[in-house]
């Protein structure tokens, strides 16, 4: 993990963008990670942990009726959540997660381990949905360390 958060690093100050995240499921983890790196204040401008849905809709601005139409847990949603994180910001850069952690909360449609990514890149919103294997820990470590390679590689392009 540290090789991809000094990549990261290197391409938004190389680039000269801040990054901001939007976090449901990991209730802060990537900001957590991306801080715990000497000299972030250089390329992390702010995070939200937006767990409940009326946060996402207070500090994000991600309608009400979206959420009632497709859960919080949709492409809608995070996509909505990525874009609110950027307006809401002094950030060129988002990462957006909400997913279903575990152990309870999923259904057939959106099993445990269901998580969105939405991205913001040079104004582009680009979104993925995964699904992650393993208890509650286990599937937010995995959406940390997808969000952040996921970032680089968007960088990279």
């Amino acid at each position: 993990m540290s090789t991809e958060i000094a990549l990261l690093a290197d391409l938004l100050q190389k680039s000269e963008k801040m990054l901001v995240t939007a976090e449901s499921c990991t209730g802060g983890l990537i900001a957590a990670t991306c801080t715990d790196v000497a000299g972030s204040s250089l390329w992390f401008e702010r995070g939200f942990v937006t767990y409940s849905n009326e946060a996402k809709t207070e500090m994000l601005g991600v309608p009400t009726t979206l959420i009632a139409e497709h859960g919080a847990v949709s492409e809608a949603v995070v996509r909505a959540m990525a874009s609110g994180a950027i307006a809401h910001s002094r950030a060129q850069v988002a990462v957006a997660v909400t997913g279903i952690a575990g152990p309870g909360g999923g259904s057939a449609a959106k099993p445990v381990g269901t998580v969105w990514f939405g991205f913001v890149v040079d104004g582009r919103c680009t979104s993925e949905c995964l699904v992650f294997a393993g208890n509650r820990a286990a599937v937010r470590a995995g959406t940390v360390n997808h969000a952040l390679g996921r970032l680089q590689a968007l960088l990279s392009e």
